[in-house]
């Protein structure tokens, strides 16, 4: 007996794992890196410094939780994708201003964020997370 095969990744559902991947892994690396930071220089404020640990730790789990999710194709990843880019947007918006601007920061950052966002509403990424009948 043949069993039904599950459809092939698109283009654009792998491109959108790929950069989902890469943003959970670089926030994997800056958590090592706060945490390596947090152990061997003396923070201004070590609340403040344990605050931002904490969250861009649930920041990496969320973000590797919506990479795996879409690699299962859920329906959910694309509000989560959507408001984890929106999040780095902003971010990124702060970057071009202010008295501590870095607008490489900020493009790195807005960059992705784009592509991912015109990712998520692609034609096929939209049919792969869709709500499928049994």
């Amino acid at each position: 007996m043949d069993e039904p095969r599950p459809a092939p990744r698109s283009g654009a559902l792998r491109a959108l794992v790929v950069l989902l991947a890469a943003e959970a892994a670089l926030l994997w690396a800056l958590v090592i890196w706060l945490i390596l930071e947090l152990l061997t220089d003396q923070p201004t404020s070590f609340a403040s410094a344990v605050a931002i640990l904490i969250l861009t730790v649930i920041a990496a789990i969320w973000v590797t939780t919506i990479t795996v999710a879409t690699l299962r194709k859920r329906t959910w990843i694309r509000a989560a994708a959507v408001t984890w880019q929106l999040v780095q947007v902003f971010v990124a918006i702060g970057c071009f201003q202010g008295l501590y601007a870095r607008p490489d920061v900020g493009w790195a950052l807005l960059v992705p964020s784009v592509v991912v966002i015109a990712l998520l509403f692609t034609p096929s990424v939209l049919a792969a997370t869709s709500a499928r009948e049994s």
